[in-house]
Parts: C-alpha cells; structure tokens; sequence
C-alpha cells in the first residue's frame, strides 16, 4: 500500500512538470505573436544609427578614400603608357598657312597641342620675322617686325601620324613644305638664318646696329621727290643707306646730273 502511493505522488510530479513546461512554450509563442523579438543563442547584434542614412556621405567617404590612395590604377597606367612611348628626332618644318593671319594660326596651332597633351612632341612653333627700322615723316625711327615668309610659319616637332593629323587639322594650315606630301626638314643653314632675323633686336650688343631700314627703294630706281626743297623733281636712285634711312638720287639741275641726299619717305617710286 506505501509502495502504490509513492508511484502516484512521482506520476503527480511528472505530470505538473509537463504542464509548466508547456505554460512556458505557450507564453513565448505568445510573446512572438505580439510582435516582441526572442533572443537567439547565435544572433548578431547589428548597431542601428538613431538618423537617416545618408548616399551623399557614403560618396564622399569614398572619394577621400581615394584622393588619400593617390592616383587610380588607370591613370597610373595611361602615364606609363604615354612615357613609354618613344618620340622620334625633332626637326624644323615650314608650314603654308593663310596669308595675313599667321599670328592667329600659330596661338590656334599652340592652343591644339596642349589641349591633345602633345607638348613632349612639340618644342617650338614661331612666325618668321625680322625687325626693321622705319621712319616717320618727321624722321622718328621706330623698330617694327616685319614677316621674311608671309603666308609660312614654321614649327620644331617630331612627326609620326598623331602630330600629323593634329597640325594638318588646325584650321587655316594647308600642309608641309615638301615632296610628294612627305614633310622635309629645314637645312641647319636655313633654319639659323630664320631664327637670327626673328631674334629680337635687343637680343645682343650692337645688333640694333645691324637692323635694316624698311625701304622700298632699290638702285636704279626711278623715282619722284613730293616734299622737300627739290619737291616734283624726278630722278634715279644711286644709293640707299639702310642704316639711316636715306636714299641718294641723281637729279638733273641746269643740265648737270647730281647727287641729292633725301630721306625715304620723300620720294615715290614711278
């Protein structure tokens, strides 16, 4: 009898525990129903920012990222590239260019070069010129440039297809001095003779001293003064000082030919 009573209050204990364990299932389903989170044992907690998520930040977090990095992989490879790419001997070209804008087609052709990044091809474009020395009515000299070639300007370059086409595609130039479309180099001789005329005359001592006058006279000339003293007297020229700008002609007075000094200006040609 104390034996059967044992079994039954152990069956009892069994039996309320399943009960509350299944008080316990129900009361976290009912927890989960009503909208509130059950811990997991592996869950990972994710920190949530209290503002807005901003792309604009992300952006430029990025780009300061990269300007610290330096340059991208790209940009580093196009600048091994261009080094790598071997410039061939530079020499002097002529250029046929409009007449009366050689100035203008020179900056334009300068302006292409550094816009197309090919500087390192190009060392040099100028207009031919050389200073010469006119005068006033009132006899004031001045230093004026004055084109050796119009409608030419010249270039220092090293060609290959690429300088080619930019140089033949800036408006207002034609093509290249030379032999059935092939661009001939200047001579030594040709190129030092442009370059010493286009040297500014201030460049060197003495150098003024050597600046020709811009006089349209030569000897042999036929010629009629239209001021001064011996003003509607014709006559020829004899000789022409470029230096001072004066021209010497022979003029018939009381039937005898002599020689009258004039500045150049005075006279027109006949």
């Amino acid at each position: 009898m104390g034996c059967l009573q044992i079994e039954v209050e152990l069956v009892s204990d069994e039996l309320k525990q399943e009960d509350l364990a299944k008080d316990v299932t129900l009361g976290e389903l009912s927890a989960g129903e009503a909208g509130e989170p059950s811990a997991a044992p592996n869950a990972i907690e994710t920190p949530v920012s209290s503002g807005e998520f901003d792309p604009e930040d992300l952006i430029d977090e990025i780009v300061e990222e990269d300007a610290s990095e330096g340059a991208s992989p790209i940009e580093e490879f196009v600048e091994e590239s261009l080094e790598s790419v071997e410039i061939p001997p530079m020499d002097w070209y002529i250029l046929k260019v409009q007449v009366n804008r050689e100035n203008s087609i020179c900056d334009a052709l300068m302006r292409n070069i550094k816009r197309a990044g090919m500087d390192r091809f190009f060392e040099q474009v100028l207009v031919p010129t050389e200073d010469v020395r006119e005068f006033s009515k009132a006899g004031k000299p001045k230093i004026v440039k004055r084109k050796l070639y119009p409608g030419y300007i010249v270039v220092r370059m090293a060609i290959n297809d690429d300088t080619w086409f930019l140089v033949r595609d800036t408006p207002g130039i034609g093509d290249f001095t030379g032999a059935a479309g092939k661009p001939v180099p200047l001579g030594s001789v040709e190129i030092e003779r442009i370059l010493s005329a286009t040297l500014p005359a201030e460049a060197e001592d003495g150098q003024e001293e050597n600046i020709k006058t811009a006089i349209k006279f030569k000897v042999a000339d036929r010629v009629r003064v239209k001021e001064g003293y011996f003003q509607n007297y014709e006559g020829e020229v004899s000789a022409i000082d470029e230096r001072n700008g004066r021209v010497t002609v022979m003029i018939n007075i009381f039937g005898r030919a002599n020689p009258v000094q004039l500045d150049h200006w005075q006279m027109e040609k006949l």
